[in-house]
Order: C-alpha cells, then structure tokens, then sequence
C-alpha cells in the first residue's frame, strides 16, 4: 500500500510505499479515529499481536493512512467499517504531528488528522486488525497511562491529552 507524503502544513509532496516511509521516517498522511458513547466512554481496541508494529497495544478506536487520491474523512469511514465493524458520523476535531520511533527499526512521522464520532451500537472487529475492544472513563484512560504506559501505542500516548483538551473546549 502507497501512503502519502506531506510537508508540515499537510500539502501532498509525493507518495510512497508504506513500509518504505516507516524505514526512513518520512512525515505522510494519517487519521485516527475517537469514538465515545452516550456515557462519555472512549472506544479503545487491542491491535492484533502480527500488527507491524505496536501489536497487542491499546490505542483509540481506529488509527490508518488514506490511500493517494483519497479523501481522508472517507478513508476514516472505509477504514472504521473495516477495522472495527460499524459506521457513525465523523467530525474532524484537530491535527497534530509527531515522530516516534519503534524498537523494531520503523517509524511513525505522521501529519495526523483527528476525527470523532459517538456509537452505542454492535461493534464486530476484524480479527487481523484488532484483538480486543472495550470502552473507558477519561479518567481511567489517564490513570492507566499514568500507572501503565507499555500498554498503550505511542501515538495514543500524544493524542489523548490533545483529545482531553479538546474535549474541554469542544461544545457539546
């Protein structure tokens, strides 16, 4: 799969193979996905062990590339209907950058464009993406981040404070 290459200001600068970008730590596009229901609980999923990296890590609901030519608010849909079995609503809440690498050589540069979205209804995850799933207070989420932070992807680490702030802001 191709991923697109940006500068800082999100403006495509070319495409490239995925696990290509991940060597090299090459800034490209991103998306990750916060869903949350009617009692205010965030979506967490386990990623499958045989992920590329942070396998069998607790992240947000959803979290992948748009393909070149793609929307990225319709990639977020497509992707969230695959990963994790259903559709809702997105709304583009914020984006942010961040590097970090991982022990197995690769590395996440992402533009990262945030969306969010409420769901209280079945949720059938695919088995190659995702080992569990459950939904989270804000306050446990922060105190096992605090308490346990291995157990969670990097870039979940950087996007929860964003997401809480946001969330503060964020009219109802």
């Amino acid at each position: 799969m191709e991923v697109i290459l940006v500068d800082e200001q999100d403006v495509q600068t070319g495409t490239m193979e995925k696990m290509e970008v991940h060597q090299k730590a090459l800034l490209h596009r991103a998306f990750s996905i916060f869903i949350f229901n009617e009692k205010g609980e965030m979506l967490l999923h386990r990623r499958a062990e045989k992920k590329y990296h942070s396998g069998g890590l607790w992240t947000n609901a959803c979290c992948s590339h748009p393909k070149p030519g793609e929307e990225t608010l319709m990639a977020a849909e497509i992707r969230l209907q695959e990963e994790m079995g259903f559709n809702t609503e997105l709304t583009k809440a914020f984006d942010f950058v961040y590097k970090a690498p991982f022990d197995n050589g690769l590395t996440e540069h992402e533009f990262d464009h945030v969306f969010i979205g409420s769901y209280d209804g079945d949720i059938v995850p695919n088995a190659d993406e995702v080992s569990d799933y459950c939904f989270k207070t804000i306050e446990e989420i922060k105190n096992s981040i605090q308490s346990h932070p291995q157990k969670y992807t990097e870039w979940f680490k950087i996007a929860f404070p964003k997401i809480e702030a946001y969330l503060e802001t964020a009219p109802n």
